[in-house]
């Protein structure tokens, strides 16, 4: 879990290098085009994390679920998959 931990805290640091890009661009006025690249960068970025941290937990908690005989499980997954993609 760890290594999973730090995978996304360093995806989560690239992503604040990238918006604080973002915010030096449009204070030096570059081009609206450039910064909608950036943005479009930064929104992939963000999906991309969530993705990794859904499928984490999916993974952990299906683990627990499966150990425990949790019957729960499904409906916890399926309130939490309904959240991210929203």
């Amino acid at each position: 879990m760890d290594a999973d931990r730090q995978n996304v805290l360093n995806r989560l640091n690239r992503i604040e290098g990238q918006v604080k890009g973002i915010r030096k661009m449009i204070e030096e006025e570059q081009s609206c085009a450039d910064v909608l690249v950036q943005i479009a960068a930064v929104k992939a970025a963000v999906s991309s994390v969530g993705s990794v941290v859904f499928q984490t937990h999916f993974r952990h908690c299906l683990e627990r679920a499966i150990a425990e005989g949790d019957a729960d499980f499904i409906e916890e997954a399926m309130k939490m998959l309904s959240k991210y993609i929203v």
